[in-house]
């Protein structure tokens, strides 16, 4: 049998000699024994917890358990902060921090002694930074996410996370309900800690962890608030000790096979948009290959099961009791790579095996999906030579293909000026494009790639146009709504060039995306094309970092220099 390494923690808190004194002593002045540092394995808790980020308020509490579970199985939990991103309150989008947060991760997790980690996160983009900045040391790592939040409840309805926000506020903005009604809904959305209850970033993100095989069953969708939910907290505690004691890395799971199963699971729940510049990162960090065209492959043939908003009625709690994400792969099992393994000790087909949907309504099978079409297409063509994301079964029917006239806004600034302007030329035919929102262009590629229709058309009871900018959408909204197009307008890609009254095509089943304007007047414009002026508050600091260095969105909008892995190992001591 092989001989196990050394804890990595041995070499700083095993030392006999000053340092080892050092790092000892100030320790043991938190009340840790002498056994603490006498082979042990160290494990951090990587906490994501703040008051400004409400669906991580709680990861203090399941913090508690998960220590209680490293205790009980002989390891040392040591808790410690990294950079919180709060979705809904970080200005000017949390996407912009996000690569940031995986910097302050990977430091820690390289810089302090620790043997494993327990990644304690939830929030949108909390998670995918985490794991990005985990996956460039390779620790034994496991994540544990905040869990849904309480369905929302209003006035006798059942109200969802962000899907309702957008839905009321149409309707108040069309005049069906008043201003009192809409803001009066405020407090019945959100009852609880814990991320958005619909299948948005959040919940897509703990759902295709398990499928990653990085977090334990129930993950997704245990409420925030559920006793199970602090349960498994102490089971995670207990897993991460084991897959240290068995050296098992973060590369072990984070595999092609077990990005395939999350991209076949994406399609199955409906999930949200934004996991594909996630997962596009992840992946560049692990060294596995994965592309744009992967998400439209891999999911073409797999069927929306899940009946959760946006693109369905029910919510996360109902998903959780009609049996969550086993009773999913349970149902796609025979497109899974059933043989990859999971941070709980069984493999995917292992968990699937025992899954079983309670509602079928809710998780419903293979021959009565909610959609016949769901995952990501990839358009590709003159106006999006980059590649550009719609999401099928959150659109309309009958705008899946679609010729109109464009409706330009050059900023979001000039949208917000003029969509309301009854003298805006447009009607239910036109297609609303928006420049300057992309990675590099805002900065930080914003949630505000689903525009708000024009009030006027609202009025006359239009409730969906094609829109198509360089910016990406929430998880939780819906329509036919064209994304992530590259290059983007601050680069001068073409959808800078694109001018009011052009006429766009969308030929969504043949993944196409044309500017029917011939190439002689394209290289006209081009040649006049001026580089716009660059982007608010970015001439320091990280964002200006991050506007030099950022890449595009068909690459998972990383960093340029933190693709890839720094490892584990530091040679150089403190003193």
């Amino acid at each position: 049998m092989p001989q196990k390494p050394p804890l990595r923690s041995a070499g700083v808190y095993g030392k006999k000699d000053r340092d080892g004194f050092i790092h000892r002593s100030w320790m043991k002045s938190q009340g840790l024994p002498d056994d603490s540092f006498d082979g042990r394995p160290i494990v951090g808790l990587c906490n994501t917890w703040s008051e400004l980020t409400p669906c991580n308020a709680h990861l203090r509490i399941l913090a508690e358990h998960v220590k209680r579970g490293v205790w009980q199985a002989g390891g040392v939990p040591l808790e410690f902060p990294v950079s919180s991103l709060g979705e809904t309150q970080i200005r000017p989008t949390a996407m912009l921090f996000r690569n940031l947060l995986a910097m302050d991760v990977e430091e820690a997790l390289r810089g302090y002694a620790m043997d494993g980690v327990v990644l304690l996160g939830g929030c949108d983009k909390t998670t995918p930074g985490q794991l990005m900045g985990a996956a460039s040391v390779d620790l034994p790592t496991l994540v544990v996410s905040s869990g849904p939040m309480l369905s929302g409840k209003f006035r006798g309805e059942t109200i969802g996370s962000g899907t309702d926000v957008w839905r009321l506020s149409e309707a108040a903005r069309a005049g069906e309900i008043s201003e009192d009604s809409f803001f009066s809904a405020e407090a019945a959305m959100s009852r609880s800690a814990g991320v958005c209850n619909t299948m948005g970033t959040a919940s897509t993100i703990g759902s295709l962890c398990e499928a990653l095989g990085v977090a334990l069953p129930g993950n997704a969708s245990i409420p925030a608030v559920d006793a199970r939910r602090r349960t498994m907290a102490h089971m995670a505690g207990r897993r991460i000790v084991a897959l240290v004691q068995e050296n098992l890395p973060l590369s072990t799971f984070l595999t092609r096979a077990t990005f395939e199963n999350a991209i076949r699971v994406h399609a199955a729940i409906g999930g949200s948009t934004n996991t594909v510049v996630h997962l596009l990162a992840l992946a560049g960090r692990c060294g596995v290959t994965l592309t744009l065209e992967d998400f439209d492959q891999l999911s073409r043939d797999i069927p929306l099961l899940v009946d959760l908003k946006p693109s369905g009625r029910f919510l996360m709690e109902d998903f959780d009791y009609a049996g969550g994400m086993p009773a999913v792969m349970n149902h796609i099992s025979h497109v899974l790579h059933t043989n990859a393994p999971t941070v709980s000790g069984q493999t995917i087909g292992e968990i699937a095996a025992g899954g079983e949907s309670f509602n079928t309504e809710v998780i419903r099978p293979l021959a009565s999906p909610v959609n016949a079409s769901s995952g990501t297409w990839v358009l590709r063509g003159n106006l999006a030579p980059g590649g550009a994301i719609m999401k099928p079964n959150a659109a309309s029917a009958h705008l899946l293909v679609h010729e109109g006239p464009a409706v330009v806004f050059e900023s979001i600034e000039d949208f917000k000026a003029r969509v309301d302007d009854p003298d805006l030329d447009v009607t239910a035919d036109s297609i609303m494009v928006l420049k300057q929102c992309g990675p590099k262009g805002y900065p930080g590629m914003p949630e505000v790639g689903n525009m708000p229709l024009p009030k006027k058309l609202l009025e006359q009871g239009v409730r969906d146009m094609v829109r198509i900018s360089d910016a990406r959408m929430s998880g939780t909204a819906y329509g036919t709504v064209i994304l992530h197009v590259s290059p983007e307008s601050y680069m001068g890609g073409p959808l800078a060039l694109v001018q009011n009254g052009d006429r766009i095509k969308l030929d969504g089943p043949a993944r196409t995306l044309s500017l029917l304007v011939d190439d002689a007047e394209l290289t006209r414009r081009r040649a006049a094309w001026q580089v716009p002026p660059p982007p608010p508050n970015s001439e320091r600091g990280y964002v200006n970092l991050h506007v030099n260095h950022v890449m595009q969105a068909e690459t998972g909008c990383d960093l340029d220099f933190l693709v890839g892995k720094s490892g584990s190992t530091v040679t150089r001591e403190s003193h």
